[in-house]
């Protein structure tokens, strides 16, 4: 008896120290946000000088305002080789100035440091840049930039993961731009951070409406149940523009949707000291094991263009324990193909192949467009509420929008609704649709949270060159909001760490 009681204290030992090494890695590795973010600062990743047209562009895909000064900004452009990379490997930046200029590269990594929101981690040039080519359209309308390179940059192995912008700047026109890419690594971490970098992709219409939903002479002709054009990565990113749905501000020139609907979430999880590694779109549907690296899944914003493989990976993941968070709208709407460049590039054209089909038993609830509505509390007891002081029926203003997800929800057992109600249209009218924040239990013990919205993350901090959608006021943050998210991730975390 004593043996088999010595035994059983060696087991509970071993499993013990097996829990204290788990916990001490995390430990450490939250340290790793922590240091990065403490160390020094600044705002001059912003842009401060780009132009504008003399008159700004309606709604109206066809105005004609939107060519004049307001697509792109050709003085200076540029693209990145990679979407995502990791640290010892090296990206390629292809750069045009027009006319002919010198200009030089400031490499940001974004986060928190201290308020400012980005840190400076490389200069580089000046650097003599030439007029680049605007190519002609290729099979299915193929948009497919071949410049000539403009610089190379092997990423230092101590450059911690997360999105970074560079931002070009030209010295006689002082014209100004961004590209961006994603540094990645391999680590264990509590969050891993989801850029949703197909659908910039799919909504960038440059250099002149390129984009997945443009066809023939329509602007906005191509749709899940018509053709359109085929889209790559092999080109700059416009001057964001979805209409008013997503905003129209030329100070994003080159970021994708990234800065006005990712950034804030990116800047609270880190000035909140989370550890969180940062993937892309295309890193999960090229790495599917990589997603158990994370106790919790993260999409983000405006997360619409999924692959199959992607829904496959993610579907795996949440069955092997990872926790989800769609801190996000109108997401695994459209079913997208990767497909390789022209030069045999893997995963830097996508095609658009439907609307897809059964995203609420992934997320929850089902996918949806335009609809907008205030956020109302339907279960004040629910842990999810714990310190919010809420009440049943309390409202956060706005914060449904501009597109949604809403019944019918999935089938699943234990499935919670937190909060529903209707929607509205662009004119204020009532719309059949409603919306829906969910969340739901797996048997290991992780959870599947649906925010139901695209503007989540707008109410969580409201980082420099923060920028309102257009008729959306989100003036400060709604500490409600980020005790919710904080009580869902942090309820994510311990379920994965104590499995």
């Amino acid at each position: 008896m004593k043996r088999l009681d010595m035994r059983w204290g060696l087991v509970l030992a071993v499993l013990c120290m097996v829990a204290m090494d788990s916990q001490a890695e995390t430990s450490g590795q939250r340290k790793i946000i922590q240091i990065e973010n403490e160390k020094p600062g600044t705002t001059d990743w912003l842009l401060t000088k780009i132009k504008r047209g003399s008159v700004a562009p309606r709604y109206a895909p066809e105005d004609e305002n939107y060519d004049k000064g307001w697509r792109r900004r050709k003085e200076l452009e540029g693209y990145c080789s990679h979407t995502s990379i990791r640290a010892g490997e090296t990206l390629d930046v292809y750069v045009s100035t027009d006319p002919a200029d010198q200009y030089k590269a400031e490499i940001y990594r974004m986060g928190y440091y201290g308020g400012s929101g980005g840190r400076l981690m490389r200069t580089i040039g000046p650097l003599q840049g030439a007029v680049q080519p605007t190519p002609e359209d290729g099979p299915r309308r193929l948009i497919e930039c071949k410049w000539s390179k403009g610089f190379s940059l092997e990423i230092p192995k101590d450059w911690v993961s997360g999105v970074y912008l560079g931002k070009l700047s030209a010295l006689k026109t002082r014209a100004e731009c961004y590209v961006i890419f994603i540094v990645r690594d391999d680590r264990k971490a509590d969050l891993m951070f989801q850029c949703s970098d197909l659908t910039w992709l799919s909504y960038n219409r440059w250099p002149n409406w390129r984009s997945l939903y443009d066809f023939g002479t329509d602007p906005w002709g191509a749709s899940n149940r018509r053709p359109g054009n085929d889209v790559g990565f092999d080109r700059p990113y416009a001057i964001y523009w979805n209409g008013f749905p997503a905003g129209f501000e030329p100070l994003t020139n080159g970021s994708g949707e990234f800065l006005m609907i990712e950034f804030p979430l990116a800047f609270w999880l880190e000035k909140e000291g989370y550890d969180v590694t940062y993937i892309s779109n295309v890193d999960t549907h090229a790495d599917g094991k990589g997603l158990l690296r994370g106790n919790v899944f993260v999409s983000v914003g405006h997360d619409e263009y999924w692959t199959k493989q992607m829904f496959e990976n993610v579907t795996n993941a949440r069955d092997a324990g990872v926790s989800l968070a769609f801190l996000s709208g109108n997401s695994i709407s459209g079913e997208v193909s990767l497909g390789p460049s022209t030069n045999g590039r893997p995963n830097r054209v996508i095609r658009r192949v439907g609307g897809f089909q059964g995203e609420q038993d992934l997320m929850g609830a089902t996918s949806y467009g335009v609809g907008f509505a205030d956020w109302t509390c339907g279960d004040p007891n629910h842990w999810a509420f714990e310190g919010t002081g809420m009440k049943k029926g309390d409202r956060v203003a706005q914060l449904i929008g501009w597109e949604h997800h809403g019944p019918p929800l999935a089938q699943h057992e234990g499935l919670e609704v937190l909060s529903s109600g209707p929607v509205y249209g662009w004119n204020g009218e009532l719309r059949s649709a409603t919306y829906a924040t969910t969340i739901y239990r797996l048997k290991k013990g992780n959870f599947v949270f649906n925010a139901g919205t695209c503007w989540w993350n707008m109410v969580l901090s409201t980082p420099p060159g923060f920028m309102n959608p257009p008729k959306r006021y989100f003036l400060q943050t709604d500490p409600r909001i980020q005790r919710i998210t904080r009580n869902v991730l942090d309820k994510m975390i311990s379920a994965r760490v104590g499995e």
